[in-house]
């Protein structure tokens, strides 16, 4: 690998002159346009280095028909506007001569307006209309994925590439080196690594890395998703973020940790509260729990991610939070000054990051705003109490599959409001398709049930 250090400086910011000096000094061949889709896809286009004068004048078009959820032909010219701070060299890609780099872009329409449909502009237009009322949003992810091996003809089985459990180490988990390549990989792009380790299930496994305000982060997910991906391939594995891959074992989360900031004062902290949380924390607590069935669909987006949120698999299922017990939706953990804030349990890493933390935000500031109370916390084992104790505390469920979390999401106007129009209809348009495509399919289950007792 080359020596050039892809980590931008702390507070440093790029402009074309730069960028071109690092494109020559690098010699790098290619410039890859990524955006995401409404189901949180990573797209791109590459385009030779040496239009980098166009890409950065965004002058580069996209056909916006050809995307799902975008634009019909009749409308379709679409343009994308780079984030000059997002432009890093691809370290999988600096093997041969055709180094590549990647610029994360944001999807204009032909009269240079924002696309109402881009995830990342969306999400910009919250972060606006939260700065107005003095706040910003801080997340720190927690994203598990699995490691599969490969049949001989090189296809993607279920098989997990080790039988190690939590916090064990090699040799029994096999999958340390890949993570040590992940983390590397990740640390050239400019990530800082807070933590890896393998997780509960056989071939599962974290890295979690620093939090950072929500588009950053967002980008930082994706990036985080093909980062993996890439690294596992050259050791002939498949890494999936797949919520339940494999049934009877602990499924993979996207814990977010959530802070509010006011200027550079985390906004969740007050030394003199109960339990040293503001106000606002605790409001912001209040509205992530009232809110969080209308925007589940948008958290746990496929039919896959209800086979994680069960009852047995240290999933969270039950709407209540505590100070220190894993069985609760959301959790404070200990830690407090700057590093004070609360974790939403329930997300997985299937979803669209960008959507996530905009309806994220906006149960949040809703909760702000409206000074909703949360109910007193939980700290006894939620998963041991029977359903008429939880029903006495009225200690409610999270939907139970897709088609449940797309009807909450229809009576949500908080969810709507963080998404707007054009992204609401068509992120719910392609999940009820899946929906049906499931509800309609007959499984190997059924057939193994019925076909012979029938």
């Amino acid at each position: 690998m080359s020596d050039f250090s892809y980590r931008r400086l702390d507070g440093e910011n790029y402009d074309i002159n730069k960028v071109k000096q690092i494109i020559k000094d690098e010699n790098v061949k290619f410039i890859k346009l990524q955006f995401v889709d409404i189901n949180g896809h990573v797209k791109n286009m590459s385009i030779p280095s040496c239009h980098i004068d166009k890409i950065l004048n965004n002058e580069m078009m996209l056909d916006g028909s050809s995307i799902k959820g975008f634009r019909s032909i009749e409308t379709s010219d679409m343009y994308f506007y780079p984030d000059i701070n997002t432009f890093t060299i691809l370290p999988w890609r600096t093997r041969d001569d055709s180094k590549a780099a990647r610029l994360i872009c944001n999807i204009h329409n032909a009269d240079g307006t924002p696309f109402e449909g881009c995830p990342r502009c969306n999400l910009k237009r919250l972060m606006k209309e939260a700065e107005e009322l003095g706040f910003s949003m801080n997340i720190g992810p927690e994203a598990e994925f699995f490691l599969f091996k490969k049949d001989k003809d090189g296809n993607i089985t279920t098989i997990p590439n080790d039988k190690a459990g939590y916090y064990d180490l090699g040799p029994t988990d096999l999958g340390e080196n890949v993570r040590g390549d992940i983390v590397a990989t990740l640390q050239q792009m400019g990530f800082d690594i807070e933590a890896s380790h393998h997780e509960v299930a056989d071939g599962q496994h974290e890295i979690d890395f620093k939090y950072s305000d929500i588009l950053t982060t967002a980008d930082n997910v994706s990036t985080f998703k093909i980062a993996v991906k890439a690294v596992a391939e050259e050791y002939n594995l498949h890494a999936t973020f797949m919520p339940k891959p494999i049934f009877g074992i602990n499924g993979s989360g996207m814990h977010c940790n959530i802070s509010l900031f006011s200027g550079n004062k985390n906004a969740f902290l007050d030394e003199n509260a109960l339990y040293k949380l503001s106000n606002e924390a605790t409001w912001a607590i209040g509205g992530l729990l009232k809110h969080v069935r209308g925007f589940t669909a948008i958290t746990n987006p496929t039919v896959n991610s209800y086979k994680r949120l069960v009852p047995g698999y240290e999933a969270p299922v039950y709407i209540a939070w505590s100070l220190a017990n894993r069985s609760a939706l959301v959790r404070v953990p200990a830690k407090r000054g700057n590093a004070t804030r609360v974790e939403l349990r329930s997300p997985d890493p299937s979803c669209n990051p960008y959507l996530a933390f905009a309806v994220i935000l906006q149960a949040c500031i809703d909760g702000v705003k409206n000074k909703i109370e949360p109910p007193s916390p939980v700290e006894s084992n939620i998963y041991q109490l029977s359903s008429r104790e939880r029903e006495l505390q009225k200690i409610d469920t999270l939907p139970g599959s897709l088609e449940e979390a797309l009807f909450e999401l229809s009576k949500s106007n908080v969810a709507k409001e963080a998404l707007g129009e054009h992204i609401y209809n068509e992120f719910c348009q392609a999940k009820r398709k899946e929906w049906d495509s499931f509800r309609t399919y007959v499984s190997s289950w059924e057939l193994d049930r019925y076909l012979d007792t029938l």
